[in-house]
């Protein structure tokens, strides 16, 4: 193509397969159309839209235990089969849409329409996809419309030879924190360009939903940079609102709802939109679901302080602050907690003491005992209070240690600063999922809770629940109780002390068993309660609750009682002493 600005030779874009040749940067632009015979023909159908998700969020090319670019095939036929075990009903895969930067995470994107070259072809996409329906797992995609690569020679950055074909001109067209273009949602070209896109992958892939990535960024022309929202309505609906931009989100979700009602979209937005989530024909912007985020800060910033300096109150405020009757995401890390320069809950809980300490065959340390059972706390009541929806990234379930890194080498700023890489190693861009698996190993306990979080709410469905009730929050012994279903959670956060014959508030009669406790040697704990306990309501008002129930809450125990039978029976005098072990 020749331009006012020279001639510039430029990837189709709209190319539907992408591929670096060895030895090359750029990307070439490759005609993929197997022969009639060849093509991937779909197996199995959509898996149906679960009340409630319980995402795993995964990025293809790291999931390997090898220190290498793992494949379609292999996430396929290994990474699957774990994500159902575990008990995940959704996978959310990260880095579709080509990328030339690996190190991007897949943000940065080239080719909007091709999936990434680097794992497989296109059909082993769909081959993963379909094996998924199979198992009965939904597959969102995290679709980046919020930005595009700078990239000139194999992305969209000056494509007609201007700054400006899909894309604002000048500095508004510039994000100057992701160091890449915005597009210009006022334009219709872009506009059909964008629609097409999410059609395309929803039809040509077999997509259940998307998870869509910058939301904050393209709703504000601040891009939420440097903005504290506090809620006031100036700050959604004043001169800073990018109204095209929310437009077009209106329109992506009407279009993707209307032509297939059961797809799934998630928007990441921090900043408390109003209207987020209602349908767009009652004025709202459609999405399903808004991802939790201020969740993930709060944890990181109490892991900052001392045990005694957490505030139960706190923590429950950040986990119900959302709006009323709007779906949530939530989830206690991601995969921007486990990023180089960050640290997961594991790490920030447990440090050096991973490297040492986390084998079975020798002693434990106080550090792992506190890090082991804070993580399985800190998950439960993220899950239990959050949201309507959970999001795990693949291996924070058994406390991955360490960092992700991806491969690079060293970046020289213009500035003249820097940056050291780490030539271009692998061995911290990979999950070891042997960890988690292994007998010997404080991992596998971990993981095993995770595990049983996951089938607990399967079977009883907590968190698409109507009923929630909070009826504890006390300061002085770091309790916090409530009600969500027919489950009554107990949570002790104190460091020392246990709480024997602890009465505890319910609303509904009958008898109650335990169903999930973190301190069950099973999952790292130190087994001092008796799970062939029945414990049964007692009439007469307690904290705000009609009736009550005695409990034994260790310290640094979360407990899950579920309601067992609809009619009261006598109780009697409950017997303290046979669910107390160790105390």
């Amino acid at each position: 193509m020749e331009t006012r600005s020279g001639v510039k030779d430029s990837i189709p874009a709209w190319i539907k397969f992408s591929v670096q040749a060895p030895g090359e940067i750029p990307y070439s632009g490759i005609y993929y159309d197997p022969p009639e015979e060849e093509k991937y023909v779909f197996k199995h159908p959509h898996p149906k839209r679960p009340k409630s998700l319980r995402i795993y969020e995964s990025h293809v090319g790291m999931s390997s235990m090898e220190p290498l670019i793992n494949t379609y095939a292999n996430f396929r036929d290994n990474v699957l089969p774990r994500i159902k075990r575990l008990g995940y009903n959704a996978v959310q895969i990260m880095a579709i849409q080509e990328h030339s930067y690996y190190a991007s995470f897949g943000y940065h994107v080239t080719n909007f329409f091709a999936p990434s070259s680097r794992f497989g072809t296109p059909d082993d996409l769909k081959s993963l996809i379909d094996r998924a329906h199979e198992l009965g797992l939904l597959v969102l995609m995290d679709i980046v419309h919020s930005h595009a690569s700078n990239n000139v020679l194999d992305g969209l950055n000056m494509f007609d030879g201007t700054d400006a074909h899909y894309f604002h001109s000048g500095s508004k067209g510039h994000h100057w924190m992701w160091d890449s273009r915005l597009f210009n949602y006022g334009s219709w070209e872009v506009l059909r360009f964008l629609l097409s896109n999410a059609r395309w992958w929803l039809e040509e892939y077999k997509f259940d939903g998307f998870r869509f990535d910058g939301v904050t960024s393209m709703m504000y022309t601040h891009h939420g940079l440097q903005v504290a929202f506090t809620g006031n309505y100036n700050e959604y609906f004043g001169y800073a609102t990018d109204v095209e931009a929310v437009v077009y989100l209106m329109l992506v979700n009407d279009m993707i709802h209307g032509l297939y009602p059961e797809a799934v979209t998630i928007g990441e937005d921090v900043s408390g939109m109003p209207t987020f989530c209602l349908p767009v024909q009652d004025g709202g912007v459609g999405f399903d679901y808004r991802l939790h985020m201020a969740v993930a800060d709060k944890w990181i910033e109490l892991l900052k302080k001392r045990d005694e300096d957490w505030k139960m109150g706190d923590i429950v405020y950040t986990l119900v602050n959302r709006r009323w009757l709007e779906k949530c995401v939530v989830y206690a890390e991601s995969h921007d907690q486990a990023l180089v320069g960050d640290k997961t809950i594991a790490f920030w809980l447990m440090d050096k003491d991973m490297y040492d300490f986390m084998s079975l065959d020798r002693p434990s340390s106080p550090i792992i005992d506190r890090g082991i059972a804070l993580h399985k706390m800190i998950r439960l009541i993220t899950m239990g209070l959050g949201g309507e929806g959970y999001l795990n990234f693949m291996g924070n379930e058994f406390g991955h240690p360490e960092w992700i890194d991806f491969p690079r080498g060293e970046q020289h700023l213009p500035s003249g600063k820097v940056i050291p890489g780490n030539n271009f190693s692998y061995d911290k861009c990979r999950r070891r999922f042997d960890l988690g698996d292994a007998d010997y190993l404080r991992y596998k306990g971990m993981q095993q809770f995770d595990q049983a979080m996951q089938h607990v709410e399967a079977k009883y469905g907590f968190m698409t629940s109507e009923h929630q009730y909070i009826s504890r929050k006390d300061e002085g012994e770091r309790v916090i109780v409530f009600e969500r279903g027919n489950l009554v959670f107990v949570f002790n956060f104190h460091w020392h002390e246990s709480y024997g014959g602890y009465r505890v508030g319910c609303s509904k009669p009958g008898k109650y068993k335990i169903v999930l406790d973190s301190d069950d040697l099973l999952f790292g704990g130190f087994n001092r309660l008796n799970h062939d306990v029945e414990f049964f309501s007692t009439e007469g008002w307690y904290d705000n609750r009609p009736r009550s129930l005695l409990v034994y809450a260790p310290n640094r125990t979360a407990v899950v009682y579920a309601l067992v039978e609809d009619e009261p029976k006598a109780t009697g005098n409950l017997q303290l002493t046979e669910n107390v072990k160790n105390c």
